[in-house]
C-alpha cells in the first residue's frame, strides 16, 4: 500500500460533533475513506470525495467546507492483481458478483476481500431474479457463509437475507430523488415494498406510509427495518395490492411502484389508490429506440379509461439492465378530466 499527499475538499467539525459528522458522510457515500483524517485541538479535518456536492444533503455544514493536504492510502487496483476490473455490488458486508467460472471466481472474491476491508461474504448470483418474490439464488465463493447483512444508504438501515428476498443498492439515488419530493402533509403508498427502502425514507418525510408486499419474509424484514430505523409512521400490510386497492381510494399523494417488469398490470390499482392531483412514479424496463413513449402511453391510456388525464413531470433512466434495454423511471402526475 503506498501513501501520497492529494489536496481534497473537506469539512471542518468541532471535536464534539466529529464522530456524527463523520458517520453521516460516510452512510451518504460522501466521505473520501482512503484519506486520513486531521484533527487541531478543537477540530476534525474529514475529507470529502472529489465530485461530491454536499450541501443540499448537509446544508449545516456549508460553513466549515474548505480544502486541505490529506494523506492518502493507495491500495492496489484490481486491474493490478486481476488483470481486469470485475463486474459486483456491495450490499452491507456482502459482495456479489456475476462469475461463472469457480477457478475465476475464486480470483475475484480473493481480490475483493483484499480490496474491501468491510466485506467478510462473496456470494456468486446463480440466477436473475425469478419467481412470484422476486428473489436470486447464490453460492457462496468466499468468507462467512452467511447471507443476511445490515445495508447503510442516507442514514438508514436496511437488513436483509439476499437468498430470501430482493434489494439492489443500485437504486439508492432513486429511492432519495423520490423521498425529497415528499412533503409532510403527504400519504405515501409503496405498493411493491420489499424490505422498505423506498418506504423508511420516504417515512422520514411523509405524513405516513402504506407499504404492501405479498412475500411474508419482505414484510418480516420490513417490520425489523422499520423499528431498526425508528420509524413509526407507516402502515405495512402483507399481500397482493390488487386485494387491498379499493380499501386505499383517494389515499395516497405519492405511489411508489417499483416493479419494473409488470407495473402495468397493476395501474389500474394505482389509480384506484391515487388521489386527484397526486404523483405515480412508475418504474419499467424499456428498449433503447423506446425509452419513455411507450411507457407514457401505457400510463395515458389506462388513465383515460377511468374518465382521468396524465401530466409528465419527469424522465430518467435510472440504470442500464442488459444490452440495449434500460430501467426507466417516469413520475407522472394523475389528474380528473376537466
Amino acid at each position: 500500500m503506498a501513501i501520497r499527499n492529494e489536496r481534497f475538499r473537506c469539512v471542518r467539525v468541532a471535536r464534539s460533533d466529529g464522530e456524527r459528522v463523520r458517520r453521516a458522510l460516510a452512510e451518504a457515500g460522501a466521505l473520501q475513506r482512503d484519506a486520513v483524517i486531521q484533527r487541531d485541538a478543537d477540530h476534525l479535518y474529514l475529507p470529502i470525495k472529489h465530485g461530491i456536492s454536499i450541501e443540499e444533503s448537509f446544508p449545516d455544514l456549508r460553513a466549515g467546507i474548505e480544502y486541505r493536504e490529506f494523506e492518502r492510502r493507495v491500495e492496489p487496483s484490481f486491474e493490478e492483481i486481476l488483470g481486469f476490473t470485475p463486474s459486483y455490488e456491495v450490499i452491507g458486508d456482502i459482495a456479489i458478483i456475476d462469475a461463472e467460472d469457480s477457478d475465476e471466481a475464486g480470483r475475484i472474491a480473493d481480490a475483493i476481500l483484499l480490496m474491501h476491508g468491510n466485506v467478510s461474504t462473496i456470494i456468486a448470483a446463480l440466477t436473475d431474479v425469478h419467481g412470484e418474490f422476486r428473489v436470486r439464488d447464490f453460492r457462496v465463493i468466499a468468507g462467512k457463509p452467511d447471507t443476511e447483512t445490515v445495508h447503510k444508504e442516507y442514514g438508514c438501515r436496511y437488513e436483509v437475507d439476499l437468498a430470501r428476498v430482493y434489494f439492489t443498492p443500485r437504486l439508492a439515488t432513486e429511492r432519495k430523488r423520490i423521498a425529497d419530493q415528499v412533503r409532510e402533509d403527504d400519504v405515501v403508498v409503496d405498493m411493491f415494498a420489499g424490505v422498505g427502502p423506498f418506504s423508511i425514507l420516504a417515512a422520514k418525510s411523509a405524513r405516513y406510509v402504506i407499504a404492501i408486499d405479498k412475500n411474508p419474509v419482505a414484510i418480516e424484514y420490513l417490520q425489523k427495518n422499520a423499528r431498526l430505523n425508528s420509524v413509526n409512521n407507516i402502515k405495512i400490510l402483507c399481500g397482493d395490492v390488487r386485494d387491498v386497492a379499493s380499501d386505499l381510494r383517494d389515499a395516497a399523494d405519492h405511489i411508489i411502484m417499483n416493479l419494473p417488469h409488470s407495473a402495468h398490470e397493476f395501474l389500474d390499482c394505482a389509480l384506484t389508490i391515487i388521489k386527484p392531483g397526486g404523483i405515480i412514479h412508475y418504474y419499467d424496463i424499456r428498449p433503447e429506440e423506446d425509452l419513455f413513449e411507450g411507457a407514457q402511453e401505457t400510463i395515458a391510456r389506462a388513465a383515460d379509461m377511468r374518465g382521468m388525464t396524465t401530466r409528465l413531470l419527469d424522465k430518467r433512466v435510472v440504470r442500464s439492465y442488459s444490452p440495449h434495454r434500460y430501467n426507466v423511471a417516469l413520475d407522472v402526475e394523475i389528474c380528473p378530466r376537466s
